[in-house]
């Protein structure tokens, strides 16, 4: 007999969703979590009374009810407003591309002048099937919005000219011809009230969870434990790289306590010259101005982000979803569908670009199978 019904490897948001649901289920499961903490990449570390995310900016958006009324179960959300502001040495843009964003560029007033604007600078680019992203960027976009917000950034984001990267990264540019600055068109979003480790903790509420576990280390014995395993971490490690490593992006962080109240006065500034080596710089307390005790501390705390190539012993963030690594993966997405009694899932388990919501939601639908639910 198998100690549990389930292990869950990974206790991020797919693994915490999904051991919910088992347990809710009348099932076993114990989860394993190689970090001291649990919660993955939206855990948040408290520093001067400031939830900050430690993993980088995660701003919560759907537009799926069912998926936004199940975080609100454990956790309220806040009204938080995703209002990016980039910096081109100097130069402040709104994001996304909005009527703010052309004034500032051209001077235009209104949607037909900016139309107009971008139409003109796109015949000139004289492109008709783009090659590459930047060709397709011109294409879109047009100069002046490709090289002082697309090209530079692009580039630091991908370690890659722009010329190198497929057309299909940016198959559309959103223009918005409104003076609109939310960044997301859903219906709902906002940031946990108190940090997203709420939502981790009632999750995984009355659930075991063991922490400082390499599932490696000793795989055979784990896997021993359980009639069914959650995988949650990188497809291509669970089967020992033998088809070939996939390529990610990682990201690390440079935080910093100022003794300073309010250093850029928004969460998220993107530096879209390479003139700076990271890509933007997060400014915790602005996530969360009802917290009046972090908001109106005279100290604030940021963080610089710097996108870099993956190797072993970082911690993979993004797919290359380009074509060469979406091949090797199909390779082992047809091997894991053979094994029966192992879930893969989540953003490494599937090799897949996904934002929070799209994990619960794939969680969830998974968890309606495996539980008749």
């Amino acid at each position: 007999m198998k100690k549990y019904d389930y292990l869950v490897v990974g206790s991020g948001l797919y693994g915490a969703t999904f051991a919910y649901f088992a347990r809710k289920a009348g099932k076993s499961v114990l989860v394993i979590e190689k970090r001291n903490v649990a919660g993955g990449n939206v855990y948040c570390e408290k520093i001067e009374k400031i939830n900050v995310h430690k993993y980088g900016a995660h701003i919560f958006h759907t537009s799926n009810k069912e998926v936004w009324d199940f975080v609100n179960s454990f956790v309220e959300f806040n009204r938080y407003t995703n209002s990016p502001v980039a910096n081109y040495k100097g130069e402040l843009y709104n994001l996304p591309f909005n009527m703010n964003t052309f004034y500032q560029l051209w001077g235009t007033k209104t949607p037909q002048e900016a139309k107009a604007k971008i139409e003109q600078q796109r015949k000139e680019s004289g492109i008709s099937e783009p090659k590459n992203l930047e060709e397709q960027a011109l294409y879109l976009a047009g100069r002046d919005i490709y090289e002082k917000l697309i090209k530079e950034y692009t580039e630091k984001q991908w370690g890659r000219k722009c010329t190198e990267l497929p057309a299909f990264i940016i198959k559309r540019l959103p223009f918005r011809f409104t003076f609109d600055n939310n960044y997301f068109n859903d219906s709902y979003q906002g940031i946990p009230i108190g940090g997203y480790n709420k939502l981790i903790e009632g999750l995984l509420e009355g659930i075991e969870v063991k922490t400082n576990v390499d599932f490696f280390a000793d795989k055979e014995s784990w896997e021993n434990s359980a009639e069914k395993i959650v995988y949650t971490g990188c497809i291509d490690e669970y089967f020992g790289y033998d088809l070939g490593k996939l390529e990610y992006r990682t990201v690390t962080f440079e935080t910093e306590i100022l003794n300073e109240q309010n250093y850029q006065g928004n969460a998220v500034i993107n530096y879209t010259s390479k003139e700076q080596p990271f890509t933007r710089i997060i400014e915790h307390k602005h996530f969360e101005t009802e917290n009046k005790e972090g908001f109106e501390n005279s100290k604030t705390v940021i963080s610089r982000e710097y996108s870099t190539e993956w190797s072993e012993g970082c911690e993979p963030f993004y797919p290359v979803n380009d074509e060469k690594n979406s091949s090797l993966y199909e390779k082992y997405a047809e091997r894991a569908s053979k094994l029966k009694n192992i879930i893969f899932g989540g953003r490494l388990g599937q090799y897949k670009y996904f934002d929070m919501d799209d994990v619960i939601e794939d969680c969830i639908k998974k968890c309606k199978e495996e539980f008749k639910l």
